[in-house]
């Protein structure tokens, strides 16, 4: 995504560096609080990514502009990736930490946020 920025002079969003250190901190966290958490919060990340990926694919399906079509194709490469990471995290017992259901919401709704308020 960074390379893509710099090809098409996109600025980067003012919140980026917050985002970045959000980002270290959750991992941080959750790393320390074993590998059951990371699994959890993976799976929680992938899962709100790959549905902001789908609804970026759903604005952008009617247009046929050859750029478009391009992008859509980029979303879908990066969607499937977060895909095999959210596989990933599943077949390494993500929903196996007693407090999943609490951190995949928390987590989740941290990304939501941050989705939000960058996308602005």
């Amino acid at each position: 995504m960074n390379k893509l920025q710099t090809q098409h002079q996109v600025r980067p969003t003012m919140l980026w560096e917050v985002a970045k250190v959000a980002c270290f901190g959750l991992g941080a966290v959750t790393a320390l609080m074993g590998k059951g958490a990371v699994m959890a919060c993976t799976e929680a990340v992938e899962t709100v990514i790959s549905e902001h990926y789908d609804d970026q694919l759903k604005d952008l399906q009617d247009s046929t502009h050859p750029s478009i079509v391009l992008l859509r194709d980029v979303i879908r490469e990066f969607r499937d990736d977060e895909l095999e990471h959210l596989d990933t995290a599943v077949e390494h017992d993500s929903q196996r930490p007693p407090a999943h259901a609490l951190l995949s919401s928390v987590v989740g709704m941290g990304c939501k946020v941050a989705i939000e308020s960058i996308s602005i």
